[in-house]
């Protein structure tokens, strides 16, 4: 197993009466992606915040880059890079002006700026759009120029606050792929999504957090077998019946019966596989319920979300 990037150690934070992060443990591998996924205000920026030296801790411990967060923060700051929830760039520079910027921020000499930003606007495919003003680029573009500037150190580990929020499916796929090239280059990265199929791709390890508790901690196929069973998942001819499908299901299935938000589908959670399906075929069609499409799949990291924290994964 490989070193620790990152080591958090029954950290807490609060703001006023609020405890934002309670008694928080786990550690980021060196070489990974470690997933933070929860509600809104579950305490997942609070935590990167704390571990990228912007807010401090009030009791517990960090260690990052194998720097003591409250002891070294200057050596924490010197071995990561930061990218918030909002992309950080000028929108007034070129995409090569930005990056130039940021290298001589960093003390390189103007000719070495001048190659990095180059070397990293190749990287993330903004060669073409070099010498355009930042304001016109679009959102997946200027997502990537801003990750590009937290590049320009080439710092070890990196702190990924939602890259992708409000990107559309294929900037988003775009990133992706620029994040597993990092990772397979040895960059460690933690990151917060709302997107649960962003974790399950790339996240080596997810943690759950939940009104500022780590609720769960494990690779997303393990946190997916701990479901056990199987899902129902039942789409209906006429959607006024979904209340009725739900109850008579729910007589059914051993957990986890409700409508996807995604797709309007009912699942059900189920422990007999084929025997649970012809089941429910049997319950609907006995009061009436015209089924379009019925089949049994396995579990997802939503459903996992879902079980341990009540609430959907929205950021």
């Amino acid at each position: 197993m490989s070193p620790s990037s990152v080591i958090v150690e029954n950290v807490c934070k609060s703001f006023g009466n609020k405890l934002a992060v309670d008694h928080v443990n786990f550690e980021v591998e060196s070489g990974t992606v470690f997933g933070l996924l929860g509600p809104n205000g579950a305490g997942k920026t609070t935590l990167v915040r704390m571990l990228s030296t912007l807010l401090s801790i009030d009791s517990g411990r960090a260690v990052v880059a194998g720097f003591d967060l409250a002891l070294q923060p200057n050596k924490v700051r010197s071995s990561i890079g930061l990218s918030g929830q909002f992309a950080a760039v000028d929108e007034v520079l070129t995409g090569f002006e930005n990056l130039e910027m940021v290298a001589m921020l960093y003390g390189m000499r103007r000719r070495f700026a001048k190659l990095r930003a180059a070397e990293l606007l190749e990287t993330f495919d903004l060669v073409d759009a070099a010498n355009r003003p930042a304001k016109s680029y679009s959102g997946g573009m200027r997502r990537r120029l801003d990750l590009a500037a937290t590049l320009v150190a080439n710092p070890p580990i990196l702190f990924l606050d939602e890259p992708t929020t409000g990107l559309d499916p294929r900037s988003r796929a775009g990133l992706w792929e620029n994040i597993e090239i990092l990772v397979s280059n040895g960059t460690t990265i933690m990151l917060t999504t709302q997107y649960l199929e962003e974790a399950d791709r790339l996240a080596s390890v997810v943690g759950l957090i939940d009104h500022g508790k780590l609720v769960k901690l494990g690779t997303p196929n393990d946190l997916k077998r701990d479901i056990g069973g199987e899902f129902v998942r039942v789409t209906l001819v006429n959607e006024s019946d979904a209340h009725l499908a739900i109850s008579v299901m729910g007589s059914i299935a051993v957990g986890l019966v409700g409508k996807d938000p995604m797709d309007g589908s009912i699942k059900g959670l189920v422990d007999k596989g084929t025997e649970s399906l012809l089941d429910v075929i049997k319950g609907l069609g006995e009061v009436g319920i015209q089924i379009d499409e019925i089949g049994l799949v396995k579990p997802k990291l939503d459903d996992v979300f879902l079980r341990l924290t009540g609430a959907s994964s929205d950021g």
